[in-house]
């Protein structure tokens, strides 16, 4: 059975060409067309589609407003198009803080090299999307039947927007809900026990789904936490410095985007820079980092084996990081070089993941130690670390 799909925008030569692209894939079919939010929450309750494009810049009911109301009413997964600039970067992360689990930029021509790729990449995405379609509404189900509602999910007219992180405390994440009959890698902290290691930075790679990730484990680490961060997330260049901002406001540690030069402190994570490609020099304790132009033969801007790779150089053996989220399977080969340092990876699992590509890759390479639920991430680093 086809991939049901509803597409949102206000455009009417938008909604044509995408729902084009999305119907010349036989896996996937276009079940609807909403011209603004409104209409795709309304839509969304009738057709039950598996995924829903959205833009975010709408009359009667914006892309972001949108989200939040289907999330309450019947999740559903949701892909963003967003514009690449400053302002555009903002909206789309409030769109993922809403509960959206991915974007592309709406210009095809910034989505890859050539047309043919950003077609197959957009069908690529759609596709894996609705793969978290069942856990998504199965939680939905779980929350209705055993909690009252958040006030977050409800309209929201205070002046302080409610942030990812809220939201989580407030209510069970998606993920963890649906798997409450099954068993976790980890399930109490009690089962994950420190290997005894010693380490002196954190590396961490994701790309889909990584901004929700990235937040829900930062924003529960200390803020004397002892060691520096490096983040390598798959994010075009116009949206990191306003992602590193964001996180910088919500974690009690500091993030900034990464700047050639940067010495690594203990209590602050670095997020590579789109467009980019992040590099550690030095040795442990007085090591720097290289922001370096990317060649246009690197399919990934940052990439997560060339980040790894150099921390694997120098940090050695005193590496903990982790694959996340994310198509594909860049980490792979860094985290290679890093366990043939002597360091520590971690994958995130299969259910937690929005996309199962990345963390995939390693875990079927052997490379991973462990295979880690989103939302036990955070705690395991604090137990591997002695500080909890």
């Amino acid at each position: 059975m086809a991939v049901k799909v509803l597409v949102v925008d206000d455009s009417s030569f938008f909604r044509r060409r995408v729902s084009e692209i999305i119907n010349a894939d036989s896996r996937l079919e276009v079940v609807g067309n909403a011209i603004n939010g409104k209409e795709a929450v309304e839509l969304t309750q009738k057709l039950q589609p598996d995924v829903i494009t959205m833009d975010i810049e709408m009359p009667v009911m914006d892309g972001i407003t949108a989200v939040r109301e289907i999330m309450k009413v019947s999740p559903t997964p949701i892909l963003m198009f967003s514009s690449l600039t400053h302002d555009g970067a903002k909206a789309t992360l409030d769109a993922l803080d809403a509960g959206a689990l991915d974007f592309l930029p709406k210009k095809f021509e910034d989505i890859a090299r050539n047309r043919d790729e950003a077609v197959e990449l957009l069908q690529k995405r759609v596709a894996e999307l609705a793969r978290k379609r069942i856990f998504m509404r199965r939680s939905a189900t779980t929350r209705s039947t055993s909690i009252p509602s958040s006030p977050l999910t409800s309209t929201h007219t205070s002046t302080t927007k409610p942030t990812l992180t809220s939201r989580l405390q407030a209510e069970p994440s998606p993920v963890s809900s649906s798997r409450s009959a099954r068993t976790s890698v980890v399930k109490p902290a009690l089962r994950f026990k420190a290997s005894g290691k010693k380490y002196q930075i954190v590396a961490i790679g994701t790309s889909t789904g990584g901004p929700v990730a990235l937040q829900k484990i930062l924003t529960q680490l200390p803020a004397n936490f002892p060691y520096p961060i490096v983040l390598i997330q798959h994010m075009p260049a116009t949206f990191t410095a306003a992602f590193a901002a964001r996180l910088d406001q919500l974690c009690k540690i500091g993030v900034k985007e990464a700047e050639n030069g940067d010495m690594l402190k203990p209590g602050m994570a670095y997020l590579a820079p789109g467009g980019k490609q992040m590099m550690l020099d030095g040795r442990p304790g007085a090591s720097r980092l290289r922001i370096i132009d990317s060649g246009e033969r690197m399919n990934y801007k940052p990439c997560v084996d060339v980040t790894f790779g150099s921390a694997a150089k120098v940090y050695q053996d005193k590496v903990l990081s982790m694959v996340l989220t994310g198509m594909g399977a860049d980490g792979r080969d860094g985290a290679r070089m890093l366990k043939n340092s002597g360091s520590t990876i971690w994958a995130q699992d299969e259910d937690s993941c929005v996309v199962y590509g990345m963390p995939q890759a390693v875990a079927k390479a052997g490379i991973s130690s462990h295979d880690l639920p989103l939302d036990r991430i955070a705690e395991c680093i604090l137990i591997e670390l002695g500080l909890q």
